[in-house]
Order: C-alpha cells, then sequence, then structure tokens
C-alpha cells in the first residue's frame, strides 16, 4: 500500500478538459459476468484502478486468463478512454474467493452467484471492506436460497452448492441493494425457469451489467425499472462491451470545477446517468450543459448559494456525490443542509473539511453546513474513496498549502487524477514512492 501524499496550492480557476474514464462500479460487475460463459469477454474503456487490479486477481486465481491493451490516455475507440481487457473463463479450476482477497474489496462477493450458477458451488469468504457502514450481504444470500441453494456459513466463509440447475423464483428485496440485484441478475441468467427481482436496484452500472448480459444471450425484460424479469437460458456466449462512464468521476470533477469558479468540460460525461446531480448543481448557480462531447461545467456567479440534499438509491441523489457537495457547499452564500439516509458513519471527511476551516455541525444522519468566506491549507487525512476526494475538491479552493495523507483511498476510484486536473491549471503533485518530489524552485 503507497504511502502517497498529495500537495495541493489551493486558488487555482479549473479551465480545459477532463476525459471522465469508465464506471468502476460498472466494471468490477462486468468482470465477474466472465465466469458465465467458457466464451471470452472483452470488455473496452475500462479504467485502472487498484479494485480492477484486485478483481482481476481474484479471476485469475479462479483460473480466469486475462489480458489487457491500452494506456488508456487515448481515445481508442470513439469516445473512450480506457483500456481493453480480454477475460476467458473456459478453464476455472477454482471455486473459492479467499479471504485476503475478498477483505479489500467488497465488491469480490460478485463472484457468488456466476460461480454457483455456472459450477453448481461457490465458497466465497464473507467481506470485510468499507468502513461505511455494514453492507449486510444477507440480501444477497435470502435470494440464493429461494432459488434453490444451500447456504451455509462457516469460518468466515459463505459455503454455497446446488444440486443441479438454480431455479427461477420471485424475489422481493427488503431493500435495495446494487451488489444483491448484480449477483442474482447473473445468476439467474442462466438459471433454469424465469426469476423476478422486486424493489431492484435501477443504478446506471446495474443496467450496463443487464445490457452486457444481453449482449451475451440473457433475456432480460425491464432493465432500469425496479421490477427485472430475467428468462433463464442454457448458456451465454462472449461479446465485445464497453462500459459506461463514471458517472461520479464527472460528478467529483464538476464539484472542482465549480468550487475553482472554473469551466471545464468533461470528456464521455452522460447526463442521463446525473440528472439528480445536475439538478442541485443547477440549483447552487452552476451551469451544467450538454455538448456534442459529453457536459460543460460553468460558474455562474462569484460563489454558490446554499443547497439541501438528501441521498438516496438512483435516481435520488447518490450516497457518492454527499461528500463531494459537502466541500462544494462550505464555501456557499447561506447555509446548507446534507441528510444522509443510505450509509450510516457517512460524515468522516467532515473533521478534516473543519481543519480546513469549514462550518460543519452534524445531528444524527444530517450535516448543517454554514459557508464561509474561505477555506484554509491543512494538513487532512483521506478515510474513504469519496471523502479523499472531497478533500482534493476543498484544498483546490483553499487558501495556501493542503498536504493529504492516505491517498491509497484515492487510487482506489480515481485513475490519474493529478493529471487530470493539472491539465486544467489546478497546482496539484503526488509526493512520495510514485513520483519523485518536485524542487521546490521549480
Amino acid at each position: 500500500m503507497s504511502m502517497d501524499k498529495i500537495r495541493i496550492i489551493g486558488g487555482k480557476r479549473l479551465v480545459g478538459t477532463i476525459p471522465i474514464s469508465g464506471a468502476k462500479n460498472a466494471a468490477l460487475p462486468l468482470m465477474a459476468a466472465a465466469l458465465l460463459t467458457d466464451e471470452k469477454l472483452t470488455l473496452s474503456n475500462m479504467p485502472y484502478l487498484a479494485d480492477i487490479i484486485t478483481m482481476a486477481n481474484l479471476l485469475a486465481q479462479h483460473g480466469v486468463s486475462l489480458s489487457m491493451d491500452g494506456d488508456g490516455k487515448r481515445s481508442t475507440h470513439g469516445m473512450g478512454f480506457g483500456r481493453v481487457l480480454s477475460l476467458d473463463a473456459s478453464n476455472i479450476h477454482n471455486l473459492t474467493a479467499p479471504y485476503e482477497v475478498v477483505r479489500t474489496m467488497r465488491a469480490s462477493v460478485l463472484v457468488l452467484g456466476p460461480l454457483l450458477a455456472r459450477f453448481g458451488a461457490a465458497k466465497v469468504s464473507l467481506p470485510g471492506g468499507c468502513a461505511i457502514g455494514t453492507r449486510p450481504i444477507d440480501l444477497h444470500l435470502k435470494a440464493l436460497e429461494l432459488m434453490g441453494a444451500e447456504i451455509d456459513l462457516r469460518d468466515g466463509y459463505i459455503h454455497a452448492k446446488i444440486a443441479g440447475r438454480l431455479q427461477g423464483a420471485q424475489i422481493r428485496f427488503e431493500k435495495v441493494s446494487v451488489g444483491a440485484t448484480e449477483n442474482i441478475l447473473m445468476a439467474a441468467s442462466i438459471a433454469e425457469g424465469k426469476t423476478v427481482l422486486y424493489n431492484a436496484a435501477r443504478e446506471p452500472e446495474v443496467c450496463d451489467l443487464a445490457h452486457c448480459l444481453q449482449a451475451m444471450g440473457a433475456q432480460i425484460e425491464g432493465i432500469g425499472t425496479d421490477t427485472i424479469t430475467i428468462t433463464g437460458v442454457e448458456r451465454l456466449h462472449g461479446c465485445n462491451y464497453s462500459v459506461i462512464a463514471d458517472r461520479i468521476e464527472a460528478g467529483s470533477f464538476a464539484a472542482a470545477a465549480a468550487i475553482t469558479g472554473g469551466d471545464v468540460e468533461l470528456l464521455g460525461a452522460r447526463a442521463d446517468m446525473l440528472q439528480s446531480v445536475i439538478e442541485k448543481f443547477e440549483e447552487a448557480g452552476v451551469a451544467i450543459t450538454e455538448t456534442p462531447r459529453g457536459l460543460r461545467v460553468k460558474c455562474l456567479g462569484d460563489r454558490i448559494g446554499g443547497i439541501d440534499i438528501m441521498t438516496q438509491p438512483y435516481p435520488g441523489f447518490p450516497t457518492d456525490m454527499q461528500a463531494q457537495m459537502m466541500a462544494l457547499l462550505s464555501v456557499s452564500k447561506g447555509a446548507s443542509m446534507i441528510t444522509e439516509t443510505i450509509f450510516e458513519n457517512r460524515y468522516m471527511h467532515v473533521p478534516e473539511l473543519m481543519r480546513m476551516g469549514a462550518n460543519i455541525v452534524l445531528h444524527g444522519s444530517s450535516a448543517l453546513i454554514r459557508g464561509v468566506a474561505e477555506l484554509h491549507g491543512a494538513e487532512v487525512m483521506a478515510t474513504d474513496l469519496r471523502a479523499s476526494v472531497s478533500l482534493v475538491i476543498a484544498a483546490l479552493a483553499a487558501k495556501g498549502e493542503t498536504l493529504i495523507h492516505r491517498v491509497y483511498h484515492l487510487d482506489r476510484g480515481y485513475e490519474r487524477l493529478e493529471e487530470k486536473l493539472a491539465g486544467c491549471g489546478a497546482n496539484i503533485e503526488r509526493i512520495g514512492s510514485r513520483k519523485t518530489v518536485k524542487a521546490e524552485a521549480a
């Protein structure tokens, strides 16, 4: 784990273009979907991130052979900037997803449905992972039991098996779960009979998985709604599929542009996936307009106005944009209220923003933010992926130098962040193992 730091000297207006990478949260389940077929699955516009490498290592130890092309810097196929990853799961020799991999990334549990559906058995470590709440796995397990799986939890592992094929079932999720929807969507695609998912997640990343499964021969109806019907088929085939752009990365860079009073075009970003976020930006006084290449973000006044936000499952305001908006609203005119309804324990960035001069008061799941005239540089520490980028956003507008520690959190979800921001005029550099420190006089 690298102990790099990021140094930012604030006060530079961001102007220019930023390419948006493929979505990590779409790419991970798409990689797991390779387990459903013995033919090659080729994914383009792939981001190159720590979590992607972790998933690649997990799949490799199951017996998947992988190869990656491209450097992700040039557009190789139309709008996408990512790499191309080929996965071949024709020689699976191991049905265990071990603790040492699963504990580092919760998305590892997405191998459970595909392995069980195709091979009749799977042994997957119970996930550890994120510090932002409990994220129960029981929704996945209950659904698989309804499909006929025998599930036994022992020694920290999920032991799942089925005689014959998984059977179609009517499954009502008690709460909206992206991971459970994805796991069961994959499992049901090669189960026997019809499966109906009620209260299914509607996120664009879930739709992306469903569209890829369709391209592989799955029969799925109701994509993008809360009721998805999957008619199982005997087998799926390979395909070529391009990962959607990362809407959270796009939203994060939009916040960075807005807090610096900038004017930035986000290449590959899509308005249809960001409606709730765009509405809140516009309410605060930030113009976001569609361009032939993506979205343009431009600040209308000298300071944004205060707004109220409540996080909700898609198509509501995403919990993954909460920290970034809090950083932006910390310098607004007036007061704002943010209410977090998805994850408990998701305000760990608040003390760090307060070290930079933000005025934030927490009441349970709500945060009251009174805008201040300016933030000041400080030494701060990243606690999770979105918290870390909120500190980068705050630092871009802060007076003086900010040093952000523990940036390995950032590397889990943002590809070449410093490069993309520096390209628009930010004074930002990474210090530590991967890059030599620039001379002060430079």
